[in-house]
Formats: structure tokens, C-alpha cells, sequence
């Protein structure tokens, strides 16, 4: 599992568009997931051993971004051919385990990933009201290990974007393992 590093948020990009099914058999799209103060996207997979260490933060932050009118979403990308632990029946299964408190969607062409440019697990894009970009990093500074008070990057970031529409400009990159992509069939 390479370990992997997000990119540098780019500000006032904008969401893009999708339409995935969800672990609880309904299709969303951007607009059903949003929230009135902005929208958290966050690309997960069950078998990662840096969301197995933060999920139960994820939850916990999501949770009380609701209260800040924060929509979110969380979404699996991973091919599960060489990861049978990140298929859609095992998602079903983790979402209920982990008590995931927003919508699982299944992104098995792989596409939806591409188009936002997610390159592990976790990647987080916060956007505001307006569905733009403000907040490409890490969730806290515990990484892995959980450490007494961390700081909650995430959280704070998403607060500030629902307060005032823009995220920080100082950000910490993401790490998680890479998204395991699809292998390109020999033509």
C-alpha cells in the first residue's frame, strides 16, 4: 500500500458533477448531498489502514458539520479486484459497521475520482455554499496514531468555510494509502 500525499487545494475549483449508487440502493447526485453552507467530499475505502484509524473522527466530524449546515458524502473508488474488501457488498457491510452517518456511494468505473482528482485514501475536498473549493487536506494532525487534542484540521476548516465561505490558506496535505485504479486492459 503506497502511502500517498493530496495535492494543494485548488481554491474556487468547482465540484463536479456525478451521479453514483449508494450503499443503501438509492443513485445521489452533487445536489441531493450538499448542504446549505457547503459540502464535504471525502474518498474512503474499507480496507485502508489509515481510514480503519480514523473512522470513528470521521464520523464524529461529520456529524457536527451537519450542525453547520456541512452536507457530506463519502465515496469508494478502489477496484475491488485485487481488494475484494472494498466491494460494494463488503461497503454495505462497513457502512453499517462503522455507523457512517452520510451517504456510501461506489464509484466502480473509476471516473468520478478522476474528474475530482482524488489520489488516496483518505482525500478530503471541502467546498462552500457556492460549491467551490476552499479545503484540500488533512482531517487532524494524529495521522494514524490518534494523539491526545489534535488539532482538527478538517473540522476547523469546514467551520470557517461555513461561517464566512473560504477556507484556510495555510493547509496540510492529506496521506492514505493510493487509490488502487483499475488496470488498463492491453488492447
Amino acid at each position: 500500500m503506497a502511502r500517498t500525499e493530496t495535492p494543494v487545494c485548488e481554491f474556487g475549483k468547482s465540484a463536479p458533477e456525478f451521479a453514483l449508487p449508494g450503499v443503501d440502493g438509492k443513485t445521489y447526485r452533487l445536489a441531493d448531498v450538499r448542504g446549505p453552507n457547503g459540502l464535504l467530499v471525502m474518498f474512503i475505502c474499507n480496507h485502508c489502514p489509515y481510514v480503519q484509524a480514523v473512522r470513528s473522527r470521521i464520523v464524529r466530524d461529520v456529524e457536527e458539520l451537519r450542525e453547520l449546515g456541512i452536507g457530506a458524502v463519502a465515496i469508494s473508488s478502489n477496484d475491488p479486484t485485487d481488494f475484494p474488501e472494498d466491494s460494494f457488498e463488503n461497503m454495505k457491510r462497513i457502512a453499517v459497521e462503522w455507523g457512517l452517518p452520510m451517504p456510501y456511494l461506489f464509484d466502480e468505473s473509476q471516473e468520478v475520482a478522476k474528474i475530482f482528482g482524488a489520489v488516496c485514501t483518505p482525500d478530503f475536498f471541502g467546498y462552500n455554499k457556492d460549491l467551490k473549493l476552499q479545503y484540500r487536506g488533512r482531517l487532524d494532525e494524529s495521522r494514524k496514531e490518534s494523539v491526545p487534542n489534535a488539532r482538527r484540521d478538517l473540522f476547523e476548516a469546514m467551520k470557517q468555510v461555513a461561517q464566512n465561505g473560504q477556507g484556510p490558506r495555510e493547509q496540510i496535505p492529506s496521506m492514505g494509502c493510493s487509490i488502487k485504479w483499475k488496470q488498463e486492459s492491453a488492447a
